[in-house]
């Protein structure tokens, strides 16, 4: 079963199923794409052996390899979907990193700092104190603010 979910996977980049068993193949499916890595006919014949699929060797070689060889590992995502109707079980998304091209352009846009900035309690109480003293200071003279 993982081997045909694997084949899956490299053919199509993006399978879904449930999220033990995408567990369960990304444990597969890491050291297969890490031996495709090295081109050679012993990692062709030892990823074969895993696969038992020339269509899917032939495309993990030509271009999955070419897409993850600059990628240290995490060569899957797993994203959650929900329960399925008929038994509920938890379905998700699995797909290869590089070969989504929404999520590429989101990250390459730039990373823009969007949080606020708090001001530190010390100088909130020294401006709160000022002002308190700056009224008292008014109210002792006999002014009165207007505003």
């Amino acid at each position: 079963m993982l081997s045909n979910m694997a084949s899956s996977l490299i053919l199509h980049k993006r399978i879904t199923t449930t999220l033990a068993k995408a567990k369960a193949l990304r444990k597969y499916v890491e050291p297969i794409l890490t031996r495709s890595k090295d081109n050679t006919t012993h990692s062709r014949r030892t990823v074969f052996s895993y696969l038992q699929n020339k269509e899917s060797v032939k495309e993990l070689f030509d271009t999955v390899a070419d897409k993850i060889a600059t990628r240290p590992g995490g060569y899957t995502r797993i994203i959650r979907l929900g329960n399925r109707l008929g038994d509920n079980a938890e379905t998700c998304m699995m797909e290869l990193v590089d070969f989504n091209d929404t999520m590429q352009k989101d990250s390459s846009a730039g990373k823009t700092r969007r949080g606020r900035r708090r001001r530190s309690k010390s100088s909130d109480s020294n401006a709160n104190t000022e002002t308190t003293n700056a009224e008292n200071n008014n109210e002792a003279s006999g002014e009165k603010d207007v505003i």
